[in-house]
């Protein structure tokens, strides 16, 4: 078996973001500086790419290293809403008789539809991360078996950016956005049973990512004849956002 950590950060800051729109320009930040990453998966959109960028060029381990620009990580699609003001997407909403979370505009794509991209790059992921490690007789690490029994990782109050990644066998970083990151954790949480820690709530677990918020999961992985097979999956945190704190207004 062969144990990884998997990172999910939402792109920076955009114009459109700070205008309550649904897309738009970043703001750098250097929170995830120490953590040598085996591989850095982006969706092609370009504010993705620039947030990796920034990661990438601020990391001591990372600096120069290959990103894999993958079209599955793309940002949900939102049609004739896309570009518009959030409130005109709500309004949409609600004259069908919707919860915004569950609305489709004319020509975007529906949940299932993300949720498919996302089942899809797992599947590129995994093999990807077997391929790259020799995985024959390796034991689980002691983070992963914490997840397979059910116990909370103890993962440090203070937020720090390495949290629960010690005795994983390696990190990978998964930059992409805020609808997507949503449906790609109910996906884990829902779908593929993930361990969550103890005390935490559903709704935080299901809260909007913030702008470069952060989510982790340590993931084992089986090698078979058909191909890579998810053993256990566990949460150690979602929509983190402390390393914001104390930072600058953006002018």
């Amino acid at each position: 078996m062969f144990t990884f950590t998997l990172t999910f950060i939402r792109h920076g800051e955009t114009q459109y973001n700070r205008d309550k729109l649904l897309q738009g320009l970043l703001k750098e930040d250097k929170y995830l500086r120490d953590i040598k990453f085996c591989k850095v998966f982006v969706s092609n959109l370009q504010r993705a790419v620039q947030t990796a960028e920034l990661i990438l060029r601020n990391n001591i381990h990372c600096s120069g290293m290959e990103m894999f620009l993958e079209p599955l990580l793309r940002e949900r699609g939102f049609g004739i809403a896309e570009g518009r003001h959030k409130q005109d997407l709500k309004n949409m909403a609600n004259a069908s008789g919707q919860s915004c979370r569950d609305y489709t505009p004319p020509g975007g794509e529906t949940l299932d539809q993300v949720k498919l991209r996302f089942k899809n790059f797992l599947q590129v992921l995994f093999k990807q991360m077997l391929d790259m490690h020799d995985v024959s007789g390796q034991e689980i690490s002691s983070v992963a078996q914490s997840a397979n029994d059910g116990a909370s990782s103890d993962i440090s109050p203070s937020g720090l950016a390495s949290d629960g990644l010690h005795g994983a066998s390696a990190h990978v970083l998964v930059v992409g956005h805020g609808a997507y990151i949503r449906v790609a954790i109910r996906h884990l949480v829902e779908d593929l049973k993930c361990g969550l820690p103890a005390g935490e709530k559903m709704s935080q677990l299901f809260s909007p990512c913030p702008n470069t918020g952060i989510s982790r999961f340590v993931v084992t992985l089986s090698r078979t004849k058909s191909g890579p097979v998810l053993s256990a999956v566990h949460c150690l945190f979602t929509n983190r956002k402390d390393h914001l704190q104390n930072l600058p207004d953006s002018k």
